[in-house]
């Protein structure tokens, strides 16, 4: 429950503009503090929980960031919460959904961008749930407890992966992420860890000598003093870039990080439901009649951490009431989060190149079902009481990154029928992370970044599932790859199936997922740290989209720059040799332009057609898009209010296509 919340800052929020019949906005910012009591049913699960210290009252304590947008007159709000789960900590929404820049503090109008949230009228919410965060100006950080054995440290063998992109590194956390509080080592000799590198994923992990690394930090003055860390690893010749560097030493001190859950839980159900907290202050929101319907949105990271918060069973609050009418999780994949086990790491990301062996494990699909792998039947939507709605948006590289395809399939590869409650649409061809504005740019890997912007298929789903919850009509159809149309194939099919273009090459690489064996202990959070793989290889199935004959992906919402397209945009991306050549390169998608001219693109050896044999110009190109935004209105993919920004855009990029030597 919260016992109290407490307002540090109100301000008007973008000089006071008015947001159509919204109004003016109001900034609030301050931190709720909650409390749980282990021996309440619908808190059990949260591991190490009643191993953490307790109050007078027997409960557990937290203290949470919190951060809110709101209509300064209630009246012109839609009595609507959009809550945000920040992405290790900040905010993204603003970004995503008003194509806003990047702004962890947002104040002005410009932060504001289009201002979609606040037309649409909705109070913006957000608030910290990761644990681990080492506090930083503006940034939503969760305090949790340590967990102990009867008071004394509890110590595990645990595994850690460090990975640094340019030379001259020589220490970095343990965490493998500054932003990270890592767990420190119970011991500093080096003989009793295990260190190895590698510079591919899938390639034989070589030794490195006890005495070759230490438990230690350079000095950052500039002195270069290397000092013991029990929270450092310290190479004193530097890491490789790109090399793969996997710790396993014994860490002492988890924190019981499963309170994430509750804080949320119990932030939104107070906001939603209560008149005033523990402690008698207001609700910042008004009361309990005030909110009529409470949403959630993540992205990456924190939308697994909402997949995994309703798997849980924190959609329902103490009282048993529904925290969530609807939660919309964009570029999750298919996982869920490495957060609610004894010295979790849900800063991690499993991708192909880094971090294949944390625990990112089934279900995966919202449907209850069997796991090839074990025969238990599982699944995230299993409370039909308290299941909220879910809108569940990926782009095409999580189908290549994060096991997107275990989303909608059984795990052999085969097609599943989606819950009643549940839509799903791929953004085709846009790569993990392209807010608005985004450039094509070379960041050490072989083709340029995907800039495909998603925005106005976004903010449609947004409206559609705002009416879905509101008065039940259905949002449009699911859109996703598929084994039945032919949309969704095998990753390594598609070295044969994309087009010939020259210096690009579809190697057919993925991040797989095995059946590995974490120890008959995961059920109850506590891991190996060296899991065990079948002898035979044995895995889930991962498929990926289908392309057409320029490289873009067949199945999803397919935007202008898809169905009239510039260039190739995938969801995939390589290294280049400046890095771990040839793996894939993080979560970015390539961008591909194609050839200009006939002669260009047969003097090249391209397959693709070029822009002139396209388009006779300009306006046959403009009128084409305008067709294609037509159409996507039409199928409610896209709002009307988007139609004229998104053709600006498309004008000044086919300007700059045709420009290009």
């Amino acid at each position: 429950m919260l016992t109290r919340f407490i307002t540090r800052r109100r301000q008007p929020f973008a000089d006071g503009h008015e947001f159509g019949p919204a109004g003016a906005y109001e900034i609030v910012a301050g931190e709720a503090h909650g409390e749980v009591v282990p021996e309440e049913p619908r808190n059990a699960c949260i591991v190490n929980l009643a191993k953490a210290p307790r109050n007078e009252r027997g409960a557990v304590e937290y203290r949470c960031d919190v951060h809110m947008l709101r209509p300064g007159d209630k009246a012109g709000g839609n009595g609507r919460v959009l809550y945000e789960a920040p992405n290790r900590g900040s905010k993204r929404a603003l970004m995503f959904l008003n194509d806003a820049p990047e702004c962890n503090d947002p104040v002005t109008r410009e932060h504001a961008g289009n201002g979609f949230l606040m037309r649409q009228g909705y109070t913006w919410v957000t608030s910290g749930w990761q644990g681990d965060l080492i506090p930083w100006k503006d940034g939503m950080v969760l305090d949790v407890p340590v967990g102990t054995d009867d008071g004394r440290s509890i110590q595990r063998l645990v595994r850690t992966e460090i990975s640094v992109n340019r030379p001259g590194v020589r220490s970095q956390p343990l965490s493998g992420d500054p932003r990270v509080r890592a767990y420190g080592a119970a011991t500093l000799d080096t003989a009793d860890a295990e260190l190895t590198v590698r510079m591919h994923s899938y390639s034989r992990r070589e030794a490195v000598p006890p005495t070759d690394w230490a438990f230690a930090v350079e000095g950052g003055d500039g002195s270069r003093e290397v000092v013991p860390s029990a929270s450092h690893l310290h190479l004193p010749g530097g890491f490789v870039p790109g090399a793969i560097y996997e710790l396993i030493y014994t860490a002492r001190d988890p924190l019981v990080l499963g309170l994430g859950f509750a804080a949320v839980r119990d932030l939104v159900a107070f906001l939603r439901y209560e008149n005033q907290d523990g402690a008698d202050n207001p609700n910042p929101l008004g009361g309990a009649t005030d909110i009529e319907k409470a949403y959630a949105w993540g992205r990456s990271q924190s939308g697994r951490f909402l997949r995994d918060l309703v798997y849980q069973g924190f959609n329902e609050d103490e009282q048993g009431r529904q925290v969530f009418d609807a939660i919309a999780p964009h570029a999750s994949g298919g996982g869920r989060m490495f957060l609610n086990y004894e010295f979790a790491r849900p800063v991690t990301s499993c991708q192909q190149h880094t971090n294949q062996l944390e625990p990112e494990l089934f279900p995966f699909a919202y449907n209850v079902m069997k796991d090839p792998q074990t025969g238990r039947e599982d699944g995230i939507l299993k409370r039909p009481a308290t299941d909220p709605l879910v809108v569940h948006t990926q782009t095409s590289t999580e189908y290549w990154q994060k096991r997107g395809s275990l989303a909608h399939t059984d795990g052999r590869g085969n097609d599943i029928p989606l819950p009643d409650r549940v839509r799903m649409y791929l953004m085709a061809s846009a790569q993990h992370n392209a807010p608005y504005g985004t450039r094509a740019e070379r960041v050490k890997t072989r083709h340029a970044s995907n800039p495909l912007s998603i925005g106005p298929a976004l903010r449609a789903l947004i409206v559609a599932m705002d009416r879905w919850a509101t008065d039940g009509t259905a949002p449009p159809p699911s859109n996703i790859p598929r084994n039945a149309d032919g949309t969704q194939v095998a990753p390594e099919s598609l070295q044969t199936r994309f087009p010939a273009i020259p210096g690009a090459e579809c190697t057919g690489l993925h991040n797989r997922q095995l059946f590995l064996d974490y120890s008959e202990d995961v059920a109850r959070g506590v891991i190996d740290a060296r899991p065990k793989a079948p002898p035979d290889g044995a895995g889930y199935t991962i498929l990926v989209p289908a392309v057409d004959a320029d490289g873009n992906d067949v199945a999803g919402i397919r935007l202008p720059w898809i169905t009239v397209p510039l260039a190739t945009h995938t969801g995939w991306n390589l290294q280049s040799g400046e890095l771990a050549e040839g793996e894939l390169a993080g979560l970015l998608g390539s961008f591909i332009p194609l050839p200009g001219t006939r002669a260009e693109r047969e003097a090249g050896g391209d397959a693709r057609l070029s822009l002139e044999e396209r388009y006779a110009g300009l306006e046959d190109y403009l009128g084409r898009v305008r067709e294609q935004i037509d159409a996507l209105v039409q199928a409610r993919y896209m709002l009307a209010e988007d139609a004229d920004a998104l053709l600006t855009d498309c004008r000044q990029a086919y300007l700059d296509a045709v420009a290009l030597p």
